[in-house]
């Protein structure tokens, strides 16, 4: 049909590079104004974040819209996503980043200055409590449970079915 040869040549989806690029003003007259992008996520811990209109709305075989509506609204998606993902981090980056630096400050300084230093006293004392846990053991609750043992070793189960 008509329809899939013209779809395969349609493709009005610009580049997430080609797309900021396009918002920026172009006032220097230079070659490349553009610096290689950056990877602000180098560990790639928001994978699951890459998300695009495709992961979201997909049509199939037998169901599809008009060629147009489908593109327009893949414009539309990608253009609201960008624009509120800017506007949030407009209005929430700041105020979070202070809050979430202030929460890792205090966990960072209670980490350093209590829980290590307990830890590591701990484990000096470790081997003196094991040596003092261990004669108790051996005083105490070995003799009991191998008399136990001894004791109910001539006990002799039969089950019988009446």
């Amino acid at each position: 049909m008509g329809l899939e040869k013209e779809r395969s040549d349609t493709s009005i989806i610009m580049d997430e590079d080609e797309f900021n690029r396009s918002i920026e003003p172009i006032l220097s007259k230079k070659g490349n104004v553009y610096a290689a992008v950056q990877d602000r996520d180098p560990n790639d811990i928001n994978s699951k974040l890459k998300v695009g209109f495709d992961d979201i709305i997909a049509e199939p075989l037998s169901t599809h819209s008009f060629d147009r509506v489908w593109i327009g609204s893949h414009a539309v998606f990608e253009l609201v996503k960008y624009v509120f993902y800017r506007l949030l981090t407009t209005l929430l980056a700041v105020p979070v980043a202070f809050i979430l630096g202030v929460f890792f400050g205090i966990l960072s300084c209670i980490h350093i200055w209590l829980v290590m230093p307990v830890i590591q006293s701990c484990i000096m004392l470790l081997p003196s409590v094991q040596i003092v846990w261990r004669s108790l053991m051996d005083t105490f609750v070995s003799p009991l449970y191998s008399s136990m043992g001894k004791s109910l070793s001539s006990v002799q189960v039969k089950i019988t079915e009446d």
